[in-house]
């Protein structure tokens, strides 16, 4: 039976996971049910199909797939499903599929190249969100969708829909963090940069939509949790490390990492992504950000 909206306030991390691919493009699915059985252990919600699992990489009967493939898990987690692109018909019943699968909650982002200002914005998440009752999380990522949400957007759902489950928060802003706290103060925030934990734990988000937690899923969950309880215990590099996920366009760094940790057996990426763009001292510096981490867990347990 799906969580409630009550039920997901207890998994304040969560995971925007990676899709897995063969080396010929075919979805990984013994690599896939791994990662999410491996974010379960972790204790991480899994977000599929985000812009970190190349949702928009993917035609919708392979997610839908995906989709099916994952709710069929003996999980201990909610699993989220990321909603993206701009066509509203084609997001209405993909959203009706995997009601029907049984997801926990969704991700709404604003459409794609449309870059919609305050009222086409509020009728997108509008119509989103009255054709489910799923707990729904939007999602303002400027840098993907070429505009900013306005921050009016967010207050006026949290005030209209009673299983809107908060805000992620990715434009990498605090100005634009504290214009969304002043438009509605109660209105739940999640963290969506993983540099920026600790300043959003401070301004009172309740969780976070990790990248990080992919390579490191208990050690981004422990850092979750020591800024609230031992700030003096964070790890020094935690910020220069998880920047340098972004050195390439995500997932690709990420994949990277992960196949040379042996949690996939290959960081394949769809087109338009290539692996060609990720550098050599990139995964040099993620290899060494991973010895730094495994030592620092070592002296937080």
């Amino acid at each position: 039976m799906p969580y409630s909206i009550n039920d997901l306030k207890n998994y304040p991390l969560w995971t925007a996971l990676v899709t897995p691919f063969n080396p010929n493009g075919s979805i990984d699915y013994t690599s896939l049910e791994r990662l999410v059985l491996m974010q379960s252990d972790a204790g991480n919600g899994v977000l599929i199909l985000g812009s970190t699992g190349e949702g928009l990489n993917i035609p919708v009967e392979e997610k839908k797939a995906i989709v099916s493939f994952c709710t069929r898990l003996d999980l201990q987690v909610p699993i989220m499903v990321g909603l993206g692109g701009f066509l509203l018909e084609e997001q209405l019943q993909f959203m009706a599929f995997c009601d029907e699968q049984g997801v926990d909650a969704f991700l709404m982002v604003a459409p794609i190249y449309a870059k919609p200002k305050k009222e086409g914005q509020l009728a997108w998440f509008s119509h989103l969100l009255r054709a489910t009752k799923t707990p729904s999380m939007i999602y303002n990522v400027p840098s993907r969708t070429g505009v900013p949400m306005d921050p009016e957007v967010p207050a006026h759902l949290f005030a209209t829909f009673p299983h809107y489950l908060g805000l992620k928060e990715a434009s990498g802003n605090l100005e634009q963090t504290n214009a969304f706290i002043a438009a509605s103060p109660k209105s739940p925030l999640y963290c969506g940069d993983d540099n920026l934990i600790r300043e959003f734990v401070a301004l009172g988000a309740v969780g976070h939509v990790s990248v990080a937690s992919n390579p490191w899923p208990v050690e981004t969950h422990t850092y979750w949790d020591l800024c609230s309880s031992r700030p003096n215990d964070l790890l020094e590099e935690w910020v220069p490390i998880v920047d340098t996920l972004f050195h390439a366009p995500s997932p690709i760094p990420a994949k990277a990492i992960m196949k040379h940790k042996g949690q996939i057996p290959s960081d394949f990426v769809r087109i338009p992504l290539h692996v060609a763009d990720l550098k050599e001292e990139t995964l040099d510096r993620l290899i060494q950000a991973d010895d730094v981490i495994a030592h620092w867990m070592g002296k937080v347990k």
